[in-house]
């Protein structure tokens, strides 16, 4: 048997005497699509910055397909060498570069080579249909498309691990819907394995193989969806 695509185990992280996030412990299949769920401030996104190692653990350990990455109090494997895709609530688009530059950048930080960096950008722009956006800065396009450019960018790296912060909530309630059946697509032709932090039960019944629900820090409760069932 495959080791998990991610796995979690018993994983603290204090800010001051604050446990934000709570002996939590979760594993993910290869090509699996997990939504954690629940309130502001029960910690999701704290979750989601350790297991892409811009925060270390106070206490048990992350292991991304069967190599630990960060123990207690230390980063084993740094962020850029983990193979995680990083979509975050407020974007985080680099405004002085264009489309283009903001995934050239992702491809220089993994050291693709220059020869082969138009193609695979061309390659995430088609993705999510904005192929013809790539000259484009940030503040020149709408919020969907704002939306799509950070999508390619997480994706142009060919990460082994989706990681998606919110990324739908400042939309209108009509081009979330588009975004989110757009984003299930994406998920299903792929196959790249996804965790997907939000407080919208409906995200989460379109997007979810498996829901993790959490509230204060710790994990209360794990359903299976039948969204894996219907792909099968």
């Amino acid at each position: 048997m495959s080791a998990a695509a991610l796995l979690v185990t018993n994983v603290t992280k204090r800010f001051a005497s604050h446990r934000a996030v709570d002996s939590v412990s979760l594993e993910v299949a290869l090509g699996d699509s997990v939504v954690i769920l629940g309130p502001s401030g029960c910690g999701k996104t704290t979750l989601l910055r350790l297991i892409a190692g811009l925060e270390t653990p106070d206490g048990g350990e992350i292991s991304l397909s069967g190599t630990k990455v960060a123990g207690l109090g230390r980063s084993i494997v740094p962020p850029h060498q983990r193979g995680i895709g990083f979509v975050f609530q407020d974007l985080a688009l680099w405004p002085h570069l264009t489309v283009g530059k903001n995934l050239e950048f992702v491809l220089g930080s993994v050291r693709v080579p220059r020869v082969e960096r138009s193609e695979r950008i061309q390659q995430a722009l088609n993705l999510v249909r904005i192929d013809q956006l790539s000259r484009r800065y940030p503040h020149e396009l709408s919020g969907g498309e704002q939306q799509r450019v950070a999508l390619a960018r997480a994706l142009v790296g060919q990460p082994r691990l989706l990681l998606l912060d919110e990324p739908l909530s400042s939309l209108d309630p009509e081009l979330r819907t588009a975004l989110r059946a757009e984003l299930a697509r994406l998920q299903r032709d792929l196959g790249v394995t996804m965790v997907y932090v939000t407080h919208d039960t409906e995200d989460a019944a379109a997007l979810a193989d498996d829901v993790v629900e959490m509230a204060a820090g710790r994990v209360v409760s794990v359903s299976a969806r039948t969204r894996k069932e219907e792909r099968a």
